[in-house]
């Protein structure tokens, strides 16, 4: 049925199959079972682990992967097995050692055409864990500077558009933290805390969806505090750029309501980026 080297492959990939189930034992390999790898070529033994991946055993394929860099480190399998190893890692949500997987690849293989996908990979690692992170954002962070090295060292790959769109998403969630902050100060009645959150979101994320309702707030804290000034020019900016919205709809509303205007007032930050943004004067 089956003739020459593809049929010794598969009889030889069905033999480590039934070789290894024989031996037992689904953590740390026993002494029969290194003995079965050492009988069998790096392209069997990874072809078990692709096995492995398609029954989503990850840890198990991981293994197999890793045991072909022991076994045979200086063969184009081994190569092979690294960024699959790193992908089965990544796929059973161990994510440090898939982080290490990828990194490893990238030391070893640089021009390699799988380079890419290995960065891919590791931003990744730190990309599916951002919701798990609450208020502290060193993954995010993290997540950031590894998506901007896809997206500048490798431009042309099939990966960069992917990392573009999960930069924009990233940054956006520090922006949202960045939020969700000020208004916990906010409603406390912290009002020096909460506007330095929001300022933080006007300044450094305006390309944000956040940006509008930070505004929003700052004419609330700032109000709250008596700063009309402020206030109002918070205010001016969320009416010239958001005027669609209903964050400018509440602001001014909040505004007029105590016979204020929105527009720029006094010398402050704000009224520097009104300056800056809106009249285009630098200086």
């Amino acid at each position: 049925m089956f003739g020459g080297r593809t049929g010794a492959r598969i009889l030889g990939a069905l033999l480590l199959i039934g070789v290894l189930a024989a031996c037992g034992g689904k953590n740390s390999p026993s002494a029969d079972r290194e003995f079965a790898l050492n009988a069998f070529s790096p392209e069997q033994i990874f072809e078990r682990g692709e096995f492995e991946m398609s029954r989503n055993k990850y840890d198990d394929a991981a293994y197999y992967f890793s045991e072909i860099e022991r076994l045979y480190p200086y063969s184009s399998w081994a190569k092979r097995a690294l960024i699959m190893q790193a992908f089965s890692l990544h796929q059973g949500q161990d994510y440090p050692n898939s982080r290490s997987a990828a990194q490893r690849f990238i030391d070893f293989y640089p021009t390699d055409e799988d380079a890419a996908y290995a960065q891919y990979l590791l931003a990744l690692s730190y990309y599916d864990q951002i919701d798990e992170v609450g208020r502290d954002q060193g993954l995010t962070f993290q997540a950031l500077q590894s998506l901007r090295t896809v997206i500048e060292v490798y431009p042309d790959s099939e990966y960069a558009t992917s990392a573009i769109l999960k930069f924009d998403l990233a940054f956006d969630h520090l922006a949202s933290k960045e939020m969700e902050v000020g208004r916990y100060y906010l409603r406390r009645e912290h009002y020096s805390a909460a506007i330095n959150r929001f300022r933080v979101v006007v300044e450094d994320f305006q390309t944000t969806s956040h940006t509008a309702e930070a505004l929003h707030r700052l004419v609330e804290a700032y109000l709250s505090l008596g700063l009309i000034n402020e206030a109002q020019t918070a205010g001016a900016i969320l009416g010239y750029n958001y005027q669609s919205t209903q964050w400018y709809e509440d602001s001014y509303k909040l505004l007029t309501s105590q016979g204020l205007k929105m527009q720029s007032k006094g010398n402050n930050w704000l009224s520097q980026i009104y300056r800056q943004t809106i009249k285009g004067q630098w200086l």
